[in-house]
């Protein structure tokens, strides 16, 4: 990695919003306006969480070769009441579609992500309790 450094612009917009946006010009609103939802800052990091290990489970199972033909992720917080109001505990429950899957495969890979690969995940294991779970649902669940 040659340069360790990433950066992203946050905008502020006359609506009250923010808009994030990174170097390929992908953006993300925070903040609801004018009936248009946003999300919030926090929400954004349990999807940063989702995301991160989601990439990492659906690339093992893929060199595992697997059968997957979808993953999705739900990820909850809890966060205290005083302030700053921070997470105390996330879950990520990761739920597998696809017909024949291996339960062992899909415990390994969501474990090499929990304690290896996801990055988002070991920066913010040091503050939060973090716990997973999986299911694995015939394709015809997918909803």
């Amino acid at each position: 990695m040659d340069d360790p450094w990433r950066e992203v612009e946050v905008v502020w917009r006359e609506d009250g919003t923010f808009l994030g946006m990174n170097p390929k010009k992908a953006t993300v609103q925070m903040g609801s306006a004018e009936g248009k939802p946003g999300i919030s800052p926090m929400e954004m990091i349990l999807m940063g969480v989702g995301g991160c290990t989601g990439m990492d489970v659906a690339n093992i199972l893929k060199k595992k070769r697997e059968p997957v033909e979808a993953i999705k992720l739900r990820v909850r917080g809890k966060r205290v009441e005083e302030y700053p109001q921070v997470y105390s505990e996330i879950e990520v429950e990761y739920l597998i579609y696809g017909n024949g899957i291996d339960p062992k495969a899909v415990e390994q890979a969501i474990k090499l992500s929990e304690e290896k690969y996801c990055s988002v995940s070991a920066m913010l294991r040091k503050s939060v309790e973090l716990r997973w779970s999986y299911q694995i649902l015939a394709l015809e669940v997918i909803g």
